[in-house]
Order: structure tokens, then C-alpha cells, then sequence
């Protein structure tokens, strides 16, 4: 190798040792003194990470390679170094390999356990498993020690990590699993770093997603080979038992997950389902390919189909019979859909029907998973059918041969699951129950028993029946022979009684009815037109009336005669030649089925209609003879004519009128219904759930009817292809007033309207981009003439099935189709472009004559901020500075040409100078309005030098009116897009779904933010270059998006219909970062001088506080605004924890001295912040972890950081004990994270208080662990809680009431302290398990808190912690066993239950630290404690009865207030509310007796309180208290 100018290493140390001397006298000393030197620094973790090329000696000109290998000299160096420890070198090599994995997988970025390894530590794990893979070639490594050291490891290893030592064949996960120690932990391990695994998957690059997919290939064939080996192969392997039991607990546990996962897809928790999705991968038959036995493979999906289909089976049959409509194929979990169908792919149909039924013969099943396992079969396999009738056949026949009741129900759960799914797959169920029992021949044909097991069994039903099926069994009832006839009216009797309970008449049912449909019967007209519709069907194909109608004639008289009829016989114009309706009719007159009379009076009124047509027409037209649709048709097709031809325009406001007269016949008003309809009632449209067909349900105005679909569909269609024709000869300016004038015609029919409104949400929101460019310019011109036309149509109400319209508010047209247009994904992005400039462009070509007002009032003002909001967010151009001469024209025939990009015309239409007006830009428009204004006076030639300048002069707005500006400046105001509405656009959008790309998005936010509108004015929307007003709006704008009550803040109302939307509650993590640059952007001011008394304000807490006291009540329960105040604290502190930890907490002067300022906080966490706490007298870890951290932080300003924080906590102790008592709590986590801070950030002791802290906290531990003393802090309460935390941490109870014995003689109030912490835990314990809508743990648990989920929280689970540990009969012995400990040392504690205010001082800290939720059930506490109450209470606690009765009159008055109390979720009847009640009454009847006179006189305050409650109670406690009263008189007169 040569060195520096081509010179070799040997001639360079040659010239060295010509330089200088060598202390060594000979080369063996030297080489002796390298070896030393080599030895004393050698690390052999680091030797084992070195393989490579780079250790591999360099041969150069041609010279052998001299030295020895990396491989031999790693060996060397163990073997020298295992004879120096005395040990094996396989051993020492297996230790030292395991100590490095355990490095590798801790030297994560990550704070948690993740199943990945980063780049940097896949490639040392490579390294090192590279030389692990050398030492066993050389038989220097022992497998065995290496399995059982992994497990010795502090932490488990990362599954990547264990995945490579599997795949390099080094330690396979079956050899691993088996040197276990323990089976469950391996098993919880492993589950919950798969769970992690899937979970991640979704969410890292592709190549990251293929390691996922490879890592969980080949873990699900080791637990298939080894979980579902064959029981000869079993017998050879004894050693792998152990694994094989992991194997299958941890896909057993999996599953299980997966099915928890079905019930939580239909609560929109995406992540949950795609990660369970990703664990489907596992159920690939390809996947296992040869590695497994067919047997195994087999014996695995049988196994797992059997506990899908007994997985949880709480419901019962009767819920079964109501709910199974809901278990269709098409309403069944997509997941647990996808995981039948992968399932049955093991599986022959006839195999899967037969694993089907040895599962309901034999286990207690799950009828959900196992009906919609029914519909899968029927739905995926054209087969099943067959196979199906089959097993209903078997299971009727062991029915009826054992009447057994069990086969029974099973076969007509199943006829009804599988006809549910439809005609196509299987037999409606009216067909397979007459098939089964509507003859002799029948099931129960064979004996009288049968028959009477049937009925029976039917009879059973009938509570539980849903209408369509109790019509099936009477319509056809089972066969029964004469002399049992008695046994069916019965039944037949008992089916009708329950039909009238739900309200429907069996003798309107109509003859072709779906009686297997699982939904609401339809009314009887409804349903004779479609008997009529399908009649007419069967006898043009037949030319033979249908049976079904003869039969109604005969048996069915009423239906027949009062329904049926009517609908065939409704007038209406004859066509010349007989139709097929007419044919029927007449066939039905021969028949004698219709009466002479009828059909001479339908006779009669056709040939009316037919006058009256002739009578109103103007112009005889052979189209009279048409139907009213196809005339409608025919004149629009003529309007369209009249269009193009523009010497025709005259007759265009005479077609119309025909075209509104034809309407009218189609819809079937009158102009009196029509003037009868007041126009200030509001348009009501019904809008469908996301991805639904259908058209929204329209509601009409009351006293009009509704207007079927293809009405509205005809009008649409006929408007889009008159604007195309018409554009295809002029631009709209030049195209005549026939569009304005056929949408005001559409405008003046009242009951068109709610049908047309819906249609437009049905094909702008829900099918937009699938849109192609006509259909776009023909919706956008319409909607614009929807616009004009805005005074004809009243205000509209939109109903959506996520959240309801605001009562009372109606929107405007335009705001309407405006709310329509939400941009979210990339798709709805170039749609809502596309339309948008579409719009404005035919806004700007059809109105450019209008004058400016006029103009402006055309404009809808959602459509421009829309375009402001769209156009500089999908260009760059965009965002730069406008400039005159870089105008271009937008010609509008450009925007017909299909082959268009959107983007440019978007721009061209950007920078026009119309449009640059509307947005207000005001340095064009004020330009262009003053060229246009002076070059009316002749003063153009003075402004030739200002053209390209990108202001005007200064002078120029003063040569304007001043009232002229003014009325610009209001008419600019309306168009801009505010900060505010800018923001709750973005929150709208899916990142993952996004047009832009992450880095897109932060420029483009960043443009926005500090060029756009941080320096603009206020009056423009913007914030004034104020960051404190800036952060307010986007504060503002996150809490408002993420209540569900944001969507109607916006003035442009958008409706919450996007199945990707942001969840109500999730915060956008990108606004969020842009809200903490200007937070950290905002403490860059200067500091306040020395002497200046004032803190600096905490606009922040300002901000929160008013949004939480300055909110207006709204029309609505207390409940829901309880849940709203809930819902915004959680978003509160989610909010607070996003920003930086220094935010919390300022600096302020005393004197010459900068001092923290915690009263903001303190404040906030008194009156707010503790009341969202789970446990009642503590913070969430997140809430207490980041204020120490910004304590710190922000102690770097204190001249002296220790003697700061010490004051800070100091003043804890009176003005916010929540704190410590947090800090208490959640120490043992946040020990270690405040030490290392403090240790970085200062290097110096731990500051006094915080030692003190640890210190307590390690006398508690010490107390309960080794028996020490446990001295009392100042307060008392604080050495409470630690030793409250500290018990909490120790399992079981047993230490605690050993320490308590041992307590000295001073701890009375740290007892008393610690009762009230163990009563507000008991109270936390019973409202979690209710997940009552109050219950807000889940929120928490984001971030750290623990409990359980809220009925309306979307958010899973946090980590585990102090809260599993606590449940109510646990909590409740062991302040059961403190109460005892007081009253054998004789301390006062009731005082404890008296109201802050109340209690005296040493208990007045505790009081005021706990929640106002568990502050009022306290009473629940105190009564739960009555078992412990001894009789000597009564004398020894002169205010025990006192306290006693206070505590009743609150739970009272909790229960006549409408609290929930909570309950057990194990027994509903354990401590009902009533029962607590009345177990509290008795006691204070059976203590009043027992009680002095000195705590009778002291209930006087309470008594008339207790008698509007209760009079009883009342009364008895004055006939005690009268006799001591008298005495105490009596007393008195002796001493005088």
C-alpha cells in the first residue's frame, strides 16, 4: 500500500526510525510490548461486530497474503481470553453474542418496543451474525446458552432481531421458544410484538413491508409445524411439547385479537382493522405451500374455523332470531368476511358445511360468526345451495325424530340466513317453509305430536318474530289435518295479535311481497303498484293472467277489491293502440275479475283525462297521446332546439311554459298545491350514508308529493346537453336567457326541489370524480344558475346519518352545493379544481356584461374562497407575485375540449383581473379600478409610468371617492379566505390520501402561514403579523374541527359525510407543528427587566380557559354539554402535551430576581384539569411528566435553577397539592426522566424538593418492603400518597395492612390521608367498569393515563398501569381495613366527608385536590364503609351522625338529580343505586336511637333539607332530638 506521493509504508517508517530512536532493544520486545498493548484494550463485544472486507489484511504488488483471518483471529482471542476466565469459549462466545443482540435492540430511536430495527441496527446485527454463523463453523458457539441467556435478557428482543437468527439458521424460534423459562410470557410476548408488527405494517416504506410480510411467513409456518404436528410426530418430539403449547396459545391469542378487531371496524378505527387485516395474511393457503403436511394444514384451518364460530358466544338465540337480518353478507364485517373466505379455502363446500355442523352439534357457538359463516358459504359458493337443503333436511329429520328443540331452531336460523342473501343463491324462506311443512307429506305430517312440537315451537317464536315471517306462517300456513284444525287457529291468532302490535294488517299484504326481506314492509299502496308492475310482467311474458291474481280475487277479497284494483286502474291517456296494460285489463273483464261498474268508471276518467289534455294543449301535437314522462321529453328535446338557433329565442319562454305545464303532470301538483306550500318552510334533504347508491331520500313540503328520481335525472340531463350544444356555437354570454330561464322554471316547482338538491349531493359528493368533463361544465353552470335564482328556493336543511343539521339553521343554495365540495383526498382534489374552475370561468363569461354590484351579487362567496384555498395549494405559480403583464385570457371554448389540464386553467383563471379582484388582491385591485376611474376623466396618460409597478402611487386612493373604496373594501370581505377557514379546510384533509406530498404540504403551509396570512390584516383575515393572535386561530380552528359541533362553525356549512374524515377527536399532527413553531417562535421576545413586577401573560391558558367559561349555552341537554366540556379538556391536554414543556410555566421579576410562574397552570389544573382525571386525585402521567419537564426548562432563566424549582414545588403544597399528589403517583416513571434532565441540563445535585420527593418515595417503598420506619412528612398527606403509590405497586394488599400495624403514634392525619386516597380509588373503580359517557380514560390513555374506553371514545388504549390494579371489593377492604386501623387508635375522621369549605384545615388540602365528579360520590364511599361502622362511633364522633346525614341527603340528591351511580359490571343488582339507598336509610334509622344528644343538636341545619327528601327520616330524627332539646332547657332553668 502506498502512502502520501506514491511512497511505500516501508520507506516511510524507514525515514521514521532514521528520525528516531527505538526505546525497544529487539523485535521481540517490540512485538511483546504490541501484544500488551493489544490485550489491555481489546473489547471483545466490539471484535465480535467486526467482519467484513475491511478486516480481511490488504495484499498489494503481487505479495501472498501474510496474517491471519479475521475469522481465526476472533477464535484466538476467545480462546485466550475463555482460559483466562476460566470458562468454555462457546460459552463466552453465546454470552457475549447475547449481550450484543441486547445492545442492538436497545439502541432504538423509538422510547417503545418496536418489531423493526432500524437501518443502523439491521446492518451491526448482520455483522455480528455473520461471525455468530463463523464460530459455529468452527464449533465455537453453544446454541443451547444462547437460547437460554436471550431469555435473561431485561428487556425482550426485537421479533426482527429473533427473525434473523431464525432465517440465518443460527437459533430457530421453535429451538428458542422451548428454552423458555416461562410459556406465558413467551406467549405475551410474542403476541404483542406481532400485534406491533401489524400494526406498524401499515404505516413503513414497501421494502419494510415486505420484511413485515416475510417475518410473518415464516413465524406462521413454525407455529403451524409445530402448533398442529401429527400425534406420531409429537411422540418423537417430547422436547418440543412446551413449543407446540406457544405455538397454539399464540395463535389462539391472535385470532382473538383479530375477531376484538371486528366489533371495533363498524366504530371507523381504521388502523385496528388494517393491522388485523395484515394478520389475515397468515390464514394464505399458499403461503405454506410443502413446508407443511396437508394433514397439518388442515387440521390448523379446521381448528381455527371451530373457534371463530365459538369465539365469545354471549348471544342468545332470541337475539339470533331479532338480529340475524344485520349478518348479511353485505352488512358482515368486511374483515371477518375476508377471514371465512380465506378459511374455507382449505376446504371442499360439502367439508365446510360438515365442519359447520359437527361444530353446532357439539359446542356452544356464536350465532353471529356462525350465520354470517352461512351467508359467506351461500354468497361465494354456487354449490353451498344444494349442500345447505341437505343439512336443513338433516336437522329437521333429528328434529322431529327426538324433538329436539336445539336442531329445530339451528335449521330455521339457517333458511333464514341463507334466504336472506336472496333469490339468486337460495330459495326465498315462504318457498323452503312451505316446501318443509305445507303438506301431508311435510315433517310434522307423521304424528299428532309432531304436529303439536311444530306449533309449539312456532308459537315460541312469535315474541321474537319480525313481521315478514309471521306473514309467511299464516299466508302459508303448515299442513294440518281437519280434526287438529283447532291447534293452527291458535297459533294463526296468537301470530296476529303480535302482527298488531307492530302495527301491521295481514290483509294488506301484497301479493308478490318479499316476505323473506328483512326490512320494513311498505305501505299498501306502494305495494300494490308493484303487484300491479309484476302482474303486467308475468302476462306479457304468458299471455295468461297469473295465478297469484286469481287467487287474490277469490281468497283475498279485500286486498283484491280496495288495493289491487285501484292501482290497475288509474286514468290516465289511452294510446291509440291497446298496450299491455290495456290487454290485462281486458282479460280481467272476461275473466268476471273486474266489476262492470270499475271498469266503466276507469273508462269514464280516461276519456276525461284524454278531453282535458286536448283542452289545455295550444297546439295539436300527435305527443298528446304520449305518457307525461315521454312528453316532458319530447318538449325538452324542442327547448333544446330553440337553444342553438338563436332567431328563435323569442319561442323559448313559450316552450318553457309548455315544459313547466308537462312537469307538472309528471309530478302530479297543481299550481294550488304548489301556492298552498308557504314558502318559508325550509327544504329538508335526507342525505345517504357514504358509499350508498341510492339517491338521498328527499322530503317534500308538507301538502306536495315527491318526485321520483327520474324526473330530476331527465332535467339534469336535458340542461348539460343544451349548454353543450349551445357552447359548441356560442360562448355563454351569447347564448340567450334559456338556462337562467329553464332553473328558474325547475325553481318555481316546490316539491322538485328537495329531489334535485339531493340528486346534486348524490353526484357532486358521492360521484364526482368519477364525473367526466360534460358531466363537470353542465353541474357547474347549473349550480351557478341555482345561484341566480337563489330568492325562488327558501333555505335548506341537510340532514346527514353522522351528524344532524343545526335546528334552525338553513343554509343558502349556494352555500349549500357549495359544502359539497370538501377537498380530502388527491381524487376529491381534482374534482373540486375541475368544478371550481369550471364555475367561476362560466360565472365570468355568462355575467361579464352585469355591473359590478350586480356582478358581485351573483358571485357565491364559497366559490372563490374555495378557489383561493385550491389554486395555490396544487400550484406554485400560484403562490408567487402577480403580475399584469403575465395575464392571459381564459377563453371558454377551451374548457369543452375534454383533453384540458385543469391546472392550467385553474392558473389562467387565477390571474385574471376579474377574478384577482373577487380575491382581493389589493394591489391589482385598487390598479385596475383606478386606471379604469381615471381613464374616464382623461388622466391616463399620468399612470403610463405606474403599469408596471406592482403598487399604484400613493396618491392614487385619494383621487378616488372615499365612499366608492369604502364600499369595495366590505364587497373585498366577503370573498377572502379567512386564517380561520383556511385552517378548517386543511384539517379536512387525509395526509395519507393527500394530492401533496408531506414535504409539498409543510411548503405549502408554510407560504400560507408566514407569507399569506400571518402579515396580513385583520380586516383581510389575516392576523397582523401578531404570532400570539396567529396561534390563537390555529388553536381555535384544531378544537373546533376535532368537537363534533365544528362542522356547522364555518359560514360555509360542509356536511360530515367522507368515510376517510378525520376522527371528531384526532388532531391534525402537521397543523399541530406548525402551531409549535410559532409557540417556540413566540418565546424569541424580549425578556422583562429586572424590577418589573408583571408576568409575562400566558395567553395559551387565556385562550383555553375562555373557550371553556365563554361558551354560549346551547339548545340541549346538560348531559351533552357535560360530554362537550369532556371532550374539549381531553383536547385540551392533548394540545398542551403537543407543544413544548417550557409553554407551561413563564418567568417573572420579584424584585431583582427572576422567579417561575406557575399560577396560569395551577389555575387551569384546579378548575379544569382535575376533572378529566381518572383517579380522581391526580393528573395523567403525560400531563404530570411534561410539567416537571417545563419546570426545568424553564429554571434555566432563574438566576439560581435549584432554589427556583424549589419554590415552584414549594408553593405546590398550597395552591395546587393535584400536582405533588400526581408527582407522588406516577414516580416511580418519573424518577428517572427528571434526574437524567436535571443531570443534563445542570450537573449539580438534585435541587432540595425533588430530593425530597425521591426521598419519600423511598421510605415508603422501604417501609413496606424491609419493615423500616416511616418518618411523617410536612404535610402529612404527601408522605401519603407516596405510601399510597407505593402500595399500589405491591401485589397483594397483605404488606399494606401489615405496615399499617406498624405505623407510630404520629400518623394519625397521614391514616386519614391515606383512607381519602383508598375511598377516591374505590370510587374510580366502580365508574370504570360502567364506561359511562362521563368516563374519559381512554383519552388519557393517548398519552398515558389508564382505564377503560368511553362509549364515545375512538381511541384505543394506552399502556397498562396503576389503574388494572385497582378494582372495587379490592379497594373496598382495604379502606375497610385503614377505617378499622383509625378507630382502634381513636383518630377523627368523618370530618374528612365535610365540603371543602367545610372541613377543617387539615383536610381541607385533600378535599380540594380531588375532582368534582368523585368529590360528589362521596356519599357511594361512605355508605360503602357501613360494614366497619362500629357503635362506639356514634359516641366517640359527636359529628358523626352529622356527617352520617349529610352524606344520605347527597346521595339523595344525586339520584333525583339523574347522576349515574355507578354499578358493578359483574351483577347489575351488587350496590344498585336503590339498594345503596335504602341500606343507608336503614342504618341511619337503626343509628339514630343509639346517637347522644350533642350529635342530635348538631343535625338542626340539615333537618328541613332531609325532610323535603325524605319525611320519614325526618321525622324520626325529631322525635329523638325533641327530648334532649327539653333537657338541655331543663338544664339550663336548674342553674338559675
Amino acid at each position: 500500500m502506498a502512502g502520501a506521493g506514491g511512497r511505500s509504508w516501508r520507506d516511510l517508517l524507514a525515514g521514521r526510525a532514521r528520525k528516531r530512536r527505538s526505546p525497544f532493544g529487539s523485535a521481540a520486545e517490540l512485538q511483546g510490548a504490541a501484544l500488551r498493548l493489544l490485550d489491555q484494550h481489546q473489547n471483545l463485544a466490539e471484535l465480535l461486530l467486526e467482519v467484513g472486507d475491511s478486516a480481511k489484511p490488504g495484499v498489494q504488488d503481487g505479495a501472498e497474503p501474510r496474517g491471519v483471518s479475521p475469522e481465526s483471529f476472533i477464535v484466538s482471542v476467545l480462546q485466550e481470553q475463555a482460559s483466562k476466565l476460566g470458562v468454555p469459549t462457546a460459552t463466552l462466545a453465546a454470552k457475549n453474542a447475547v449481550a450484543n443482540v441486547e445492545r442492538i435492540c436497545q439502541d432504538s430511536a423509538s422510547p417503545s418496543q418496536v418489531p423493526l430495527l432500524n437501518s443502523d441496527q439491521r446492518k451491526r446485527l448482520t455483522c455480528l451474525l455473520q461471525t455468530v454463523k463463523d464460530l459455529l463453523a468452527n464449533n465455537m458457539f453453544c446454541r443451547s446458552l444462547f437460547c437460554q441467556e436471550m431469555w435473561k435478557m431485561k428487556e425482550p428482543p426485537v421479533l426482527e432481531a429473533v427473525w434473523h437468527l431464525h432465517r440465518g439458521d443460527i437459533v430457530g424460534l421453535a429451538e428458542l421458544l422451548d428454552r423458555s423459562p416461562a410459556g406465558p410470557a413467551a406467549v405475551e410476548w410474542l403476541c404483542s410484538s406481532l400485534c406491533g408488527l401489524c400494526e406498524q405494517a401499515g404505516d413503513i416504506s414497501c421494502g419494510d413491508t415486505e420484511l413485515a410480510q416475510g417475518i410473518l411467513s415464516d413465524f406462521a409456518i413454525v407455529f403451524l409445524q409445530h402448533g398442529f404436528e401429527q400425534a406420531v410426530e409429537l411422540g418423537r418430539k417430547v422436547e418440543f411439547q412446551k413449543v407446540a403449547y406457544i405455538c397454539r396459545a399464540v395463535l389462539q391469542r391472535m385470532l382473538a385479537w383479530v375477531l376484538d378487531a371486528v366489533g371495533k371496524e363498524k366504530q371507523e378505527d381504521v388502523s385496528m382493522v388494517q393491522a388485523a387485516r395484515f394478520w389475515l395474511n397468515v390464514f394464505n393457503v399458499s403461503l405454506y405451500g410443502s413446508v407443511a403436511p396437508p394433514d397439518s394444514l388442515r387440521q390448523f384451518f379446521r381448528h381455527t374455523l371451530t373457534e371463530v364460530l365459538t369465539y365469545n358466544p354471549a348471544l342468545k338465540v332470541s337475539d339470533a332470531i331479532q338480529m340475524q337480518k344485520e349478518w348479511s353478507f353485505t352488512r358482515t364485517s368486511p374483515l371477518l368476511t375476508a377471514l371465512y373466505r380465506k378459511l374455507l379455502v382449505a376446504f371442499s363446500v360439502k367439508e365446510s358445511i360438515c365442519q359447520l355442523q359437527q361444530v353446532l352439534e357439539s359446542h356452544e357457538v356464536n350465532w353471529q360468526h356462525v350465520l354470517s359463516c352461512v351467508s359467506t358459504l351461500v354468497v361465494c359458493q354456487a354449490e353451498a345451495e344444494q349442500l345447505f337443503k341437505d343439512l336443513l333436511s338433516h336437522l329437521l329429520l333429528k328434529a322431529f325424530g327426538n324433538y329436539d328443540m336445539e336442531n329445530m331452531i339451528t335449521a330455521f336460523l339457517i333458511a333464514r340466513q341463507a334466504a336472506l342473501e336472496g333469490p339468486a343463491v337460495f330459495m326465498p324462506y315462504s318457498e323452503w317453509f312451505k316446501a318443509s311443512f305445507g303438506s301431508a307429506g311435510g315433517y310434522h305430517g307423521s304424528s299428532k305430536k309432531s304436529l303439536v312440537f311444530l306449533l309449539e315451537f312456532l308459537s315460541e317464536l312469535v315474541p321474537f318474530e319480525a313481521a315478514p315471517y309471521l306473514k309467511v306462517h299464516i299466508m302459508f300456513p303448515p299442513f294440518v289435518p281437519s280434526k287438529h284444525r283447532s291447534l293452527l287457529l291458535e297459533y294463526i291468532t296468537l301470530a296476529k295479535t303480535r302482527l298488531a302490535d307492530l302495527k301491521v294488517a295481514i290483509e294488506d299484504m301484497g301479493l308478490y311481497e318479499d316476505l323473506s326481506a328483512p326490512e320494513e314492509a311498505v305501505q299498501p299502496q306502494a305495494q300494490a303498484l308493484r303487484d300491479v308492475e309484476k302482474a303486467l310482467q308475468i302476462f306479457e311474458n304468458t299471455r295468461k293472467i297469473p295465478t297469484s291474481v286469481i287467487e287474490a280475487s277469490i281468497f283475498r277479497r279485500p286486498y283484491y277489491t280496495s288495493w289491487f284494483l285501484p292501482a290497475l286502474l288509474r286514468p290516465r291517456v289511452l294510446p291509440k293502440a291497446p298496450d299491455g296494460r290495456m290487454a290485462f285489463i281486458d282479460s280481467l273483464k272476461r275473466a268476471d275479475k273486474i266489476p262492470s261498474s270499475l271498469y266503466s268508471t276507469y273508462l269514464q276518467a280516461c276519456h276525461a283525462m284524454k278531453e282535458k289534455v286536448l283542452q289545455d294543449d295550444s297546439k295539436a301535437e300527435p305527443s298528446h297521446a304520449k305518457e307525461p314522462f315521454e312528453q316532458l321529453k319530447a318538449e325538452l328535446a324542442v327547448l333544446r332546439t330553440l337553444a342553438v338557433q338563436q332567431a328563435q329565442w323569442e319561442e323559448v319562454a313559450a316552450q318553457l311554459a309548455v315544459v313547466s305545464d308537462r312537469l307538472r303532470r309528471v309530478l302530479g301538483d297543481s299550481s294550488e298545491d304548489s301556492e298552498a306550500a308557504p314558502f318559508s318552510s325550509p327544504v329538508r334533504v335526507a342525505m345517504p350514508a357514504p358509499g350508498l347508491a341510492a339517491c338521498p331520500q328527499s322530503v317534500p313540503a308538507p301538502g306536495l308529493a315527491a318526485c321520483p328520481q327520474s324526473v330530476v335525472d331527465l332535467l339534469l340531463t336535458s340542461f348539460c346537453q343544451t349548454l353543450l350544444a349551445a357552447s359548441s356555437f356560442n360562448p355563454p354570454d351569447r347564448q340567450g336567457p334559456c338556462l337562467s330561464l329553464l332553473v328558474k322554471m325547475m325553481c318555481g316547482h316546490r316539491n322538485l326541489l328537495p329531489a334535485l338538491l339531493g340528486r346534486l349531493c348524490q353526484l357532486i359528493y358521492h360521484q364526482g370524480p368519477s364525473l367526466g368533463a360534460a358531466h363537470i361544465l353542465g353541474l357547474a353552470a347549473f349550480v351557478i344558475h341555482l345561484s341566480e335564482c337563489r330568492a325562488l328556493i327558501p333555505g335548506v336543511e341537510a340532514n346527514s346519518g353522522a351528524s344532524q343539521a343545526v335546528p334552525g339553521k338553513a343554509l343558502s343554495v349556494s352555500e349549500y352545493w357549495s359544502s359539497l365540495l370538501l377537498c380530502r383526498t388527491e381524487e376529491s382534489f381534482a374534482f373540486c379544481l375541475r368544478f371550481c374552475t369550471a364555475a367561476a370561468a362560466y360565472l365570468m363569461c355568462k355575467f361579464s356584461s352585469c355591473s359590478h354590484e350586480d356582478f358581485c351579487a351573483l358571485v357565491p362567496p364559497g366559490l372563490i374562497k374555495k378557489l383561493q384555498y385550491l389554486v395555490p395549494r396544487l400550484s406554485l405559480e400560484a403562490r408567487g407575485v402577480l403580475c399584469e403583464e403575465a395575464k392571459s385570457a381564459l377563453s371558454w371554448s377551451s374548457l369543452s375540449c375534454p383533453s384540458l389540464n385543469y391546472r392550467r386553467a385553474s392558473l389562467c383563471l387565477w390571474r385574471s383581473a376579474l377574478c384577482s379582484f373577487l380575491i382581493g388582491d389589493q394591489k391589482l385591485l385598487v390598479r385596475a379600478e383606478c386606471l379604469k376611474f381615471l381613464e374616464r376623466l382623461g388622466k391616463l396618460q399620468k399612470l403610463r409610468n405606474c403599469r408596471a409597478k406592482a403598487c399604484p402611487s400613493p396618491w392614487l386612493p385619494a383621487v378616488l371617492p372615499g365612499k366608492w373604496w369604502r364600499g369595495k373594501q366590505l364587497e373585498i370581505l366577503a370573498f377572502l379566505l379567512s386564517f380561520r377557514e383556511w385552517l378548517l379546510m386543511e384539517l379536512e384533509v387525509c395526509p395519507e390520501k393527500d394530492i401533496l406530498s408531506a414535504s409539498e404540504r409543510q411548503d405549502f403551509h408554510h407560504w400560507a402561514i408566514y407569507q399569506r396570512y400571518l402579515p396580513a390584516p385583520s380586516a383581510a383575515g389575516g392576523c397582523d403579523g401578531d404570532l400570539e393572535k396567529a396561534c390563537a386561530v390555529i388553536l381555535n380552528a384544531i378544537l373546533d374541527s376535532s368537537q363534533r359541533g365544528s362542522a356547522w362553525c364555518v359560514p360555509s356549512f360542509r356536511l360530515d359525510l367522507g368515510a376517510c374524515a378525520q376522527s371528531r377527536t384526532s388532531l391534525s399532527p402537521e397543523i399541530l407543528c406548525r402551531l409549535q413553531e410559532l409557540v417556540l417562535e413566540l418565546r424569541c421576545r424580549p425578556k422583562l427587566l429586572p424590577g418589573c413586577s408583571a408576568a409575562q401573560r400566558h395567553f395559551l391558558f387565556e385562550l383555553l380557559q375562555g373557550r371553556l367559561t365563554g361558551r354560549d349555552p346551547e339548545h340541549g341537554s346538560a348531559l351533552g354539554e357535560q360530554l362537550w366540556r369532556q371532550q374539549e379538556l381531553l383536547l385540551h391536554s392533548r394540545i398542551l402535551l403537543g407543544l413544548p414543556a417550557s409553554t407551561l410555566v413563564t418567568t417573572c421579576w420579584k424584585g431583582n430576581k427572576a422567579v417561575l410562574d406557575c399560577d396560569s397552570f395551577f389555575c387551569f389544573v384546579n378548575s379544569e384539569l382535575k376533572n378529566v382525571s381518572s383517579r380522581g386525585y391526580a393528573l395523567s402521567y403525560g400531563i404530570t411528566a411534561h410539567f416537571f419537564r417545563g419546570l426545568l426548562n424553564a429554571s434555566l432563566d432563574c438566576e439560581d435553577a435549584a432554589e427556583g424549582v424549589n419554590q415552584a414545588l414549594a408553593t405546590c403544597q398550597t395552591k395546587c397539592p393535584v400536582v405533588l399528589l400526581s408527582a407522588a403517583l406516577w414516580w416511580p416513571r418519573l424518577e428517572a426522566a427528571l434526574c437524567s434532565q436535571w443531570k443534563r441540563l445542570f450537573g449539580a445535585p438534585l435541587a432540595e424538593e425533588l430530593a425530597r420527593l425521591r426521598g419519600w418515595h423511598s421510605s415508603a417503598s422501604r417501609f413496606l418492603c424491609s419493615g423500616a420506619a416511616l418518618p411523617v412528612s410536612d404535610p402529612p398527606w404527601l408522605s401519603a400518597a407516596f405510601l399510597h403509590g407505593a402500595i399500589l405497586q405491591q401485589s397483594p394488599r397483605g404488606r399494606g395492612t401489615e405496615a399499617l400495624e406498624r405505623l407510630g403514634t404520629d400518623a394519625e392525619q397521614l391514616l386519614v390521608a391515606l383512607l381519602f386516597f383508598s375511598l377516591l380509588d374505590l370510587i374510580s373503580a366502580r365508574i370504570a367498569p360502567k364506561l359511562c359517557p362521563l368516563s374519559v380514560e381512554p383519552w388519557l390513555a393517548w398519552f398515558g393515563e389508564e382505564g377503560t374506553a368511553s362509549l364515545w371514545c375512538p381511541i384505543p388504549l394506552g399502556n397498562p398501569g396503576c389503574q388494572e390494579g385497582v378494582d372495587f371489593q379490592t379497594s373496598l377492604e382495604w379502606s375497610l381495613q385503614i377505617l378499622q386501623c383509625l378507630q382502634g387508635r381513636g383518630t377523627s375522621w368523618p370530618l374528612l366527608f365535610h365540603s371543602a369549605e367545610g372541613a377543617p384545615g387539615r383536610f381541607r388540602v385533600l378535599r380540594s385536590a380531588a375532582s368534582q365528579r368523585h368529590t360528589r360520590l362521596l356519599p357511594l364511599a361512605f355508605y360503602s364503609l357501613t360494614p366497619s361502622f362500629q357503635q362506639e362511633l356514634l359516641q366517640q364522633e359527636p359529628a358523626f351522625l352529622s356527617v352520617a346525614l349529610q352524606m344520605y341527603i347527597q346521595l339523595l340528591q344525586l339520584f333525583v338529580e339523574g347522576e349515574v351511580l355507578p354499578q358493578s359490571d359483574r351483577d347489575p343488582t351488587e350496590h344498585d343505586p336503590l339498594e345503596l339507598i335504602s341500606a343507608a336509610r336503614q342504618f341511619l334509622l337503626g343509628a339514630i336511637p343509639h346517637c347522644p344528644a350533642q350529635s342530635l343538636g348538631n343535625i338542626q341545619p340539615l333537618l328541613s333539607t332531609c325532610e323535603e327528601l325524605d319525611p320519614e327520616l325526618a321525622a324520626t330524627l325529631l322525635h329523638f332530638s325533641r327530648p334532649a332539646v327539653d333537657m338541655e332547657l331543663e338544664e339550663e332553668l336548674e342553674l338559675f
